[in-house]
């Protein structure tokens, strides 16, 4: 086709733009970016030849960073300092108070800072062991039963001393007659006001926000540490651990820190005990009914059940998926085959046949810790409070039957179930449960032959322990204006924080009175923290030892802190939570642990939750495979559970070294622990660094100032009544 051609003047300018334009990958020569790179660079190069920094800016300018060691403003680390600091002379107070031991390092820095001398009333008088570096690791074992061959008339003699409750607490007085408040003498306990005004200021501290937060990234950071020491040291760890000739984890001491007797058995053991028993002793009379007693075989032909017929699905009493979150439901589990009565015979320490059955199966219990040699245990038996010869019965169970072994020992656990006898019209106020629970304990320390048997059982009673469930609600809150024990009439039950008040407090006078005889102290280590509100944990934190379980610290990141700055022994059960109340991988164990906490494993219900001979052993072995622990992990929760067990101070000599008392690396034995020197130095040492993060914070501060504004004394006198 014949195309006209274009008009000169329309290809001239075309041609033009061709030349002025490029394609959109490419850049003129002349391009503004460049231009604009060009002046920069040129002026920089000016600025730097007119201005020389001098050596202070550049010093300056290097510190404009936060520092690792610091973590917080310097200002907020001092109001937390003050909170925390005065969190710990409470605590450390009450521990003084009730002859309970304070951890000797807190302790030491808080002596600094208080700028005041060591309080030696305030730790445990601790003998210096009689034994080198090179004795057995064996303690010695009793030649002569304690029970046996006593002469009752070599008791030590009777003071002469009267006691009298009033308002929920003993009085013990110098002459015959208590009427006469002239001869009380001087066993001190703090009151309640100053009781409710620290608990206060612990509740107000818990909730604290900045506090919060310090305490939260302090926690994170003690995390991310560990985390750090394992990569770096890990090989190391191991094989100081290999250098050791015969210590492993089987053969290192482990202590079961929170089981109770009425279920220290497996169920197959149980069992088989019923069935023996069955055979045995198949015409005893071992209940009665109507007016008449029963025999063995009666009642189980009244179930139409033979020997034959029972089997571990029979007896039903393992804790499965409907017990979660179902408390009642578990409790109905003790009862075997669903039969109150099986668990009155076979279970129980007073009954017809005056717990003949149970001491025969806690005593084969013992004797299997005795075979495995390296496990201990310290079982909790029940006194309920609802009459006053609860506790002769029980020594007399124990003494009657020879219940004892050297792998054991004793904790009294009284169950919060006033709100049941006050129903059953069982007692008539919250005092005279009191007043069963501590009556007969002040009157065997006054004079023990008025309860022989008693006097020889509390020789192996290392403390008290409160238990129930924890996540029944609570009606009332303990303050100024609850009502006295004497007054407590209703049917409601007391809260926590009042149960373990007045626990402590005739516990308290209870110890003092005891040292002045001469006699062995208890302390308090109470199931807390388990489920419910957060402030259990803080009676927990400022009145006992040890606690059992503690799950709700991971949800209290002030309490949490606290627990570990005070190194406040913490008992945990993770098979039993799993079952009740925390599935397995969530429990904060392995966390506590990485953190620095004093944790040990324990196993609470064997019956309930575990399936081998050895329930201990069982727990570990599950914690070890779920949360890959290392050997040492494994070693520092059984050290750790000889710590802060009630063992007495010779066979911990023997377990854990003589220097077991001292601070730092050179109170570990590797020969004897199994937890080398560099995982126990590292402890040591974060923990130092903790305590000299919060103590020189407050040292920048006048501690007079914060006396005044807080009206805390940092004192641990003695409060006046």
């Amino acid at each position: 086709a014949n195309y006209p051609p274009p008009s000169p003047e329309l290809l001239a300018r075309s041609l033009t733009d061709s030349d002025m334009r490029c394609a959109p990958y490419e850049f003129p020569e002349e391009s503004p970016i460049e231009q604009l790179e060009e002046k920069r660079h040129r002026l920089e190069r000016q600025i730097s030849q007119d201005v020389k920094l001098e050596p202070e800016i550049l010093l300056r300018a290097k510190q404009d960073f936060m520092k690792i060691d610091s973590a917080v403003p310097f200002t907020d680390l001092v109001d937390a300092a003050k909170c925390v600091v005065k969190a710990l002379f409470i605590r450390e107070k009450y521990m003084a108070l009730s002859l309970q031991t304070f951890y000797k390092t807190t302790g030491r820095s808080l002596q600094e800072l208080s700028q005041r001398p060591p309080d030696i009333d305030a730790y445990e008088d601790l003998h210096e062991s009689p034994v080198d570096s090179d004795m057995s690791v064996h303690a010695p074992v009793s030649e002569t039963h304690p029970y046996e061959g006593q002469d009752m008339k070599n008791l030590p003699p009777d003071a002469g001393y009267s006691c009298k409750m009033v308002d929920g607490v003993i009085h013990v007085y110098t002459a015959q007659n208590p009427m006469d408040k002239s001869t009380e003498l001087d066993l001190p306990y703090p009151d309640l006001q100053e009781y409710i005004a620290d608990m206060n200021v612990m509740m107000a501290l818990i909730i604290n926000g900045p506090v919060k937060s310090f305490c939260y990234r302090r926690l994170q950071y003690l995390s991310s540490k560990f985390q750090m020491h394992v990569l770096l040291n890990e090989m190391k760890e191991l094989a100081a651990q290999k250098k050791v000739p015969h210590r492993d984890f089987y053969n290192i001491r482990k202590v079961d820190t929170h089981i109770h007797a009425s279920s220290c058995m497996n169920q197959k053991h149980l069992l088989r005990f019923i069935k023996s028993s069955m055979k045995k002793y198949p015409d005893e009379i071992v209940r009665m009914q109507g007016g008449r007693g029963q025999t063995m075989m009666e009642v189980f032909e009244n179930m139409n059940l033979t020997a034959y017929d029972l089997s571990v699905d029979t007896l039903d009493m393992h804790a499965d998926r409907n017990t979660f979150h179902r408390f009642d439901k578990f409790n109905s589990k003790y009862n075997p085959i669903g039969e109150s009565i099986l668990r009155e015979i076979f279970i129980k320490t007073d009954n017809h046949i005056h717990g003949k059955y149970f001491g025969h199966i806690v005593k084969e219990v013992m004797s299997d810790l005795e075979e495995s040699k390296y496990q201990n245990a310290e079982l909790r038996l029940s006194i309920y409070g609802r009459s006053m010869d609860e506790w002769d019965k029980l020594a007399l169970w124990a003494v009657s039957h020879s219940v004892y072994s050297d792998n054991v020992r004793w904790l009294v656990q009284i169950p919060r179930l006033f709100d049941v006898y006050r129903t059953k019209q069982q007692l008539s106020n919250f005092q005279q449960m009191l007043e069963n629970i501590f009556l007969p304990l002040f009157e065997v320390t006054i004079n023990p032959s008025s309860h022989p048997q008693l006097h020889l059982l509390l020789q192996h009673v290392v403390g008290f322990d409160s238990v129930d469930d924890e996540s029944k609600p609570e009606h009332h809150v303990f303050n100024l204006d609850s009502p006295s024990p004497a007054r407590w009439c209703d049917d409601d039950n007391p809260p926590y924080s009042y149960y373990l008040y007045y626990m402590y407090v005739n516990m308290t006078v209870l110890n003092h009175l005891r040292r002045r005889r001469g006699f062995n102290t208890f302390v308090l280590r109470p199931h807390c923290g388990e489920a419910g509100p957060i402030h259990h944990l803080v009676s927990g934190f400022m009145l006992s030892e040890n606690i059992s379980h503690g799950l709700l610290l991971r949800k209290a990141p002030v309490l949490q802190y606290l627990y570990y700055l005070a190194q406040v022994g913490i008992a945990m059960s993770p098979l039993s939570n799993n079952s009740l109340f925390l599935s397995y991988h969530r429990n904060p164990l392995p966390e506590y642990l990485s953190r620095g906490l004093m944790v040990s494993l324990s196993t609470d219900d064997p019956l309930q939750f575990h399936f081998t001979k050895e329930p201990l052993m069982e727990e570990y072995s599950i914690a070890a495979q779920v949360w890959k622990l290392s050997s040492c992990d494994m070693c520092e929760l059984a050290r750790n559970s000889v710590l802060m067990s009630g063992f007495s101070h010779k066979s911990k000599s023997h377990w854990l070294g003589p220097d077991y008392t001292k601070e730092g690396p050179i109170s570990n034995d590797i020969r004897r622990t199994n937890v080398p020197d560099i995982r126990v130095g590292y402890r040591y040492e974060t923990l130092c660094e903790e305590l000299h993060l919060i103590t020189q914070a407050i040292r920048t501060q006048e501690l007079d100032r914060i006396e005044e504004e807080d009206g805390l004394s940092f004192t641990s006198s003695q409060p006046t009544r």
